[in-house]
Order: structure tokens, then sequence, then C-alpha cells
């Protein structure tokens, strides 16, 4: 399980060090994309396989759905962390996410996210004031 809200910066080659606590799940390698909002997901490889799976099973009939697979996959990158925990986020990706140097490394139940940390910031802020009534008008929440 990622938990938590983590300050990063990216280096000059596009490299982050991931959570100390995040590591030890990702030692099979992850998979990053685009993830919703303008962040990137990152999965590990197990959690990347179930959703796999799972896409596949999306209908060919939809275009909606042909074209979030396609970009959902066009865009994934596989990376295993070094020896140091960085992953290299391709340029591609960092454009998608307007990454350029302050990130913020937030833990999404089964993945984790990369946001540009201004970005998560007004995200965060918006998504406060909504939690409450969020929470109490959608069945699928489980509180």
């Amino acid at each position: 399980m990622f938990l938590g809200e983590f300050e990063h910066s990216l280096d000059a080659k596009g490299r982050i060090i991931l959570p100390a606590r995040f590591r030890a799940r990702l030692e099979g390698g992850c998979v990053l994309t685009k993830g919703q909002d303008g962040c990137l997901s990152v999965y590990p490889r197990e959690e990347w396989e179930r959703k796999a799976a799972a896409m596949s099973e999306a209908s060919q009939a939809d275009l909606r759905a042909r074209n979030f697979v396609r970009l959902f996959f066009s865009g994934a990158h596989e990376e295993v962390p070094d020896k140091q925990g960085r992953v290299t986020i391709p340029e591609h990706l960092r454009r998608y996410a307007q990454l350029e140097r302050e990130v913020q490394v937030i833990g999404s139940g089964t993945r984790f996210e990369i946001w540009d940390r201004q970005a998560w910031e007004s995200h965060r802020q918006s998504a406060e004031r909504d939690y409450a009534d969020i929470a109490d008008v959608n069945p699928n929440l489980p509180f």
C-alpha cells in the first residue's frame, strides 16, 4: 500500500529518488504512465499486470474506451529503480505532467502519483474543499 506525501526534486537527467518506504515494493520494477488530472501514475510490476489485464477487457466498440487504452499504454514506460532508488522519467511523461524540478510524490493505494508540486498543491486544496461532500454522495466509496 502506498501512503503519504513526499517532496522530491528531479535532477538534470530527469531522475527522481523515490521515497524510501516505496522502494521495497518496486524491486521487481515499475511502470510509469499518464495519470488522471495531469499527474503520472506509477505501478509496481505486479499491479501493472493486473491493471493491463483489466484494460484488455475494455470494449473495442467504444471509441472513448479505445482512446483511453491507447493513451494509457502508449505513454507507459518500464523502469527498475537503481541502487539509489532512482527512476528516470522520460521526456514525454515529464512534458505531460509539466514536471520541471520540484515534484510531489503521493501515495494512492495500489499505486503512487508524481505531480508538479504547485499543481498538486492547487489540486489538493480544491479536493479538500469537496472531501466530505464527495464521501457523502458517492456510494462506491467504502466510508
